[in-house]
């Protein structure tokens, strides 16, 4: 274990050994300085000679130097253990940031629970993949890779499962407690048994979270080495079975069981499709489509493998590393996190199925957030994100999408009482222009800047949302978003 840093305090202690030389009795005194650096062999060689000690008491004396440096460190180990859990239970120490250390030090020195040595990354591996996809392997590559989602997803399921079963067992023991609060039991024992709970809740939920990002990993590696070997063995004429190598039968399709609770069920959509076509001299088409869905239902993979769910999945696979790419925008708030609101919601859909090409949801966001840490730094800043502003997180893993706009709005967005200047109207106006200049052809908004249609949004305030739909659009020159690229 690695001492805290200005924390290891320099001590010398004396070494004291009797032994009889003829009819004397001597005394070796050495002043040792702890913590030892030197090797104990070492130090009892350089002790031999500088004193000239006779040599019948080498081996006595190497065993009693040896056994005092291992006592005296053995006592020093144990008081700065004993002041570190002082300092954990005064609260001097963060004990989720302490517990996070333990825990990455643990991951990384057990071989049970390391992550998997993640293969080079070849630069050319988006080629690859594209060459593949456009080739007769893409069905192969679409059956494995909904293989390892109902794999991840069955996971899921198990995590959520027993999650429930420790909360159910904890509420029955809560409501026992309670019944006997005030006659056989205290306050006390009530805030030590939720105590107690809160603990087994955190234990479970980051064995099932290793055991995710363990499984993610592996299945991560193994896909980007088999499509390189896949696209080297494709090039080689005289390899005969790389024809059999991508044929898949329908019994190698997994299907998942009916009746988890995870199958999303689908409801019939209203849409309507329009060609709008704008300026006078440059003329420039767009194609809209109004739609009535939940915004995360282009994220959500369908676990059934129909042909309608897969021609869905084929276009993004196929539009992945292209000039057409299908953007989405999500309203949040100005905290870069997953942790509630449609941020969880988003998070949880994007951590069901591994990404083969990009970092996780989690690690991008922790980069987001690097990034913001930096910009402050260099703008003297201390303020939070501005209404208005976004970042972008990239993903392989999902439905019809392949970038996310996180738009940072705030409660009057919420609420519906916006104005045409408002921050969020801009902020719509900067995404598409990033679009334009980033080869995003096709974007999905929340139409009236709400992901829900609440009852606090009465027939006049959505009437108010919907006349200012043409601000969103509204530029000064279409010149500005053409991409020259």
């Amino acid at each position: 274990m690695k001492a805290n840093k200005g924390k290891t305090y320099t001590r010398e202690r004396e070494f004291l050994y009797n032994f009889n030389a003829g009819n004397q009795h001597l005394v070796l005194t050495v002043p040792i300085k702890f913590p030892v650096q030197e090797n104990a062999s070492h130090l009892h060689g350089r002790l031999m000679l500088l004193h000239n000690l006779p040599s019948f008491i080498e081996n006595d004396l190497k065993q009693s130097l040896s056994q005092f440096i291992e006592g005296e460190s053995i006592k020093d180990y144990d008081k700065e253990a004993e002041a570190a859990l002082e300092a954990v239970k005064s609260g001097e120490v963060d004990m989720h940031h302490l517990a996070n250390a333990w825990a990455k030090a643990y991951s990384e020195t057990t071989l049970e629970h390391a992550r998997p040595e993640e293969p080079s990354w070849d630069e050319d591996f988006a080629d690859v993949y594209h060459d593949l996809i456009h080739s007769p392997a893409s069905e192969t590559l679409l059956n494995l890779e909904h293989n390892y989602f109902v794999s991840i997803s069955e996971l899921i399921s198990e995590r959520d499962v027993e999650l429930k079963k420790l909360r159910e067992r904890q509420g029955a023991e809560m409501d026992k407690v309670m019944q006997e609060l005030g006659k056989s039991l205290t306050d006390q024992d009530v805030n030590a048994l939720a105590a107690q709970h809160f603990e087994s809740q955190q234990v479970l939920e980051n064995k099932w979270t290793s055991e995710l990002k363990q499984s993610t990993a592996i299945q991560k590696q193994e896909y980007q080495e088999w499509v390189i070997k896949l696209h080297q063995d494709l090039k080689n004429p005289n390899n005969s079975s790389i024809s059999e190598e991508i044929k898949v039968q329908p019994s190698q399709l997994r299907e998942s069981v009916e009746g988890n609770g995870r199958i999303y069920e689908e409801q019939r959509q209203l849409e309507e499709s329009f060609t709008i076509h704008l300026g006078a001299q440059l003329k420039t088409m767009h194609n809209l489509r109004l739609l009535r869905a939940d915004i995360l239902d282009f994220c959500k993979h369908k676990r059934n493998h129909r042909s309608g769910v897969k021609l869905h999945r084929l276009q993004t696979a196929l539009s992945l590393y292209s000039t057409s790419l299908c953007g989405l925008v999500l309203l949040v708030d100005n905290r870069i996190s997953s942790y509630s609101g449609i941020k969880r919601d988003f998070a949880t859909v994007c951590q069901e199925c591994t990404d083969f090409h990009f970092p996780g949801i989690q690690e991008q966001l922790e980069i987001v957030q690097q990034v913001v840490l930096y910009a402050r730094a260099q703008r003297s800043s201390k303020s939070k994100r501005q209404h208005g502003e976004f970042y972008i997180t990239r993903h392989s893993n999902l439905s019809e999408i392949h970038v996310a706009f996180h738009l940072c709005v705030d409660d009057n967005v919420r609420s519906g009482n916006i104005t045409a200047r408002d921050p969020a109207i801009m902020g719509l106006r900067n995404i598409l222009k990033v679009c334009c200049t980033h080869d995003i052809t096709t974007i999905s908004i929340p139409l009236l800047l709400v992901h829900d249609m609440s009852e606090t949004i009465s027939e006049e305030m959505f009437y108010q949302l919907s006349n200012m739909l043409p601000q969103i659009f509204r530029v000064s020159s279409t010149l500005t978003l053409t991409s020259k690229h």
